[in-house]
């Protein structure tokens, strides 16, 4: 009666296909749990003793270009690495700077040397670029404060591939084709004001990718707000642009605002990243938070650094010694060229004197007669 009955053998047996998806799923979220564990227990203090602290800080304050790599002969070494912080507006990249300045030089009470935007309705936040050596007076490397990445991302990616192709100079004005009209002449009015082109011109070795933690969190957990969800699409976007990597290189992420966050919201947060940006949350995202100061934080932020000078170093641009040596035919040519011509001019110079002297003309006096008057009186 009615319609056929299923069997109860085909009702506990799922295709194939479903039975594939959901080990997949499930191998998942095994590594997913034991990845949010490991990162959790990262949190406690490890009682970090101060002495490996310091030891820490001399290998970055003692680190100079190209230490990571071998046969320096091989490769274009910069005189200073560069490093780029690019994040969207208001992420914390100019906050970041302040906090890895106090780690190596005085401390928490050091003053802040990033201009740190607290209200961005009211200031124009970051648009000049900013160069700061760490530490201050050093020149082994240096960071970039940045302006923000908008919500457009023909602009964002304009402005990143200037940046990394045609390098970073401080004091440089960004300004994107967005921008209004009144923008564009109050940053050119500053521009003026503060004489901007000071500084040679550096190229970008390698970018730290700065995030607010707290916005993450509300793309997260708002996925009907179409604002809140746009936030993790554009800093995906953005971070996959092929002018940030380096061979195969990714940039380094720091999440910031951390404070604001649980220790359990703070770890989903570098977890839901890892997801979205193909990276490990645990060894290339490094959660920063503002107003943190402990041993913990300062370890953070000089594995951060350690992890960025490193793959700046292995991603240096190797010599073309084909190119050098054609360079230095040409040079050996001219060098011949002006010898040989130096010879021709100095051998028609001996030439035209010797002509202009007067002639070698020996005049012979006709020989002295000697006659004997008294011999040939007698003619007379």
């Amino acid at each position: 009666m009615g319609g056929e009955r299923i069997s109860s053998a085909e009702e506990e047996s799922p295709p194939e296909e479903t039975s594939s998806a959901f080990l997949e799923n499930d191998a998942h979220g095994r590594r997913r749990n034991l990845i949010y564990s490991q990162i959790l227990r990262s949190y406690d203090d490890p009682r970090i003793p101060t002495s490996d602290l310091e030891e820490a800080k001399s290998r970055i304050l003692s680190y100079t270009p190209g230490a990571w790599i071998e046969m320096l002969s091989d490769y274009n070494v910069p005189e200073t690495t560069s490093l780029i912080l690019v994040g969207p507006k208001g992420s914390g990249k100019s906050s970041l700077i302040n906090k890895i300045s106090r780690v190596f030089e005085d401390g928490k009470y050091a003053s802040e040397r990033a201009q740190v935007s607290y209200n961005l309705s009211v200031v124009d936040g970051t648009y000049f670029l900013q160069e700061y050596m760490i530490p201050r007076g050093s020149t082994s490397f240096c960071l970039y404060d940045t302006r923000g990445l908008s919500d457009a991302s023909s602009d964002n990616m304009q402005m990143l591939k200037h940046w990394i192709t045609k390098g970073v100079r401080h004091g440089e004005l960004a300004i994107m084709n967005s921008d209004s009209s009144s923008v564009k002449a109050r940053m050119k009015c500053k521009g003026r004001q503060s004489g901007y082109n000071s500084r040679k011109t550096r190229l970008v070795n390698f970018v730290i990718f700065v995030v607010n933690g707290l916005s993450v969190l509300k793309s997260m957990d708002s996925c009907d707000d179409g604002a809140s969800e746009s936030y993790i699409q554009m800093i995906t976007k953005m971070f996959c642009c092929p002018y940030l990597s380096f061979r195969d290189d990714m940039p380094v992420v720091v999440v910031t605002h951390g404070d604001l966050l649980s220790v359990y919201d703070r770890a989903r947060v570098r977890v839901h990243l890892g997801e979205h940006l193909g990276i490990s949350p645990e060894k290339q995202i490094f959660d920063i938070p503002d107003e943190s100061s402990d041993k913990v934080t300062e370890l953070t932020i000089i594995d951060m650094l350690r992890y960025a000078l490193e793959h700046a170093d292995r991603n240096l641009p190797c010599k073309d010694w084909f190119l050098d040596k054609a360079r230095m035919v040409p040079l050996m040519h001219i060098f011949l060229l002006i010898i040989l011509s130096l010879s021709v001019v100095s051998t028609h110079i001996y030439y035209v004197r010797q002509c202009r002297k007067p002639p070698n003309v020996f005049f012979h006096s006709p020989p002295e007669l000697n006659i004997n008057w008294h011999a040939i009186r007698h003619i007379w």
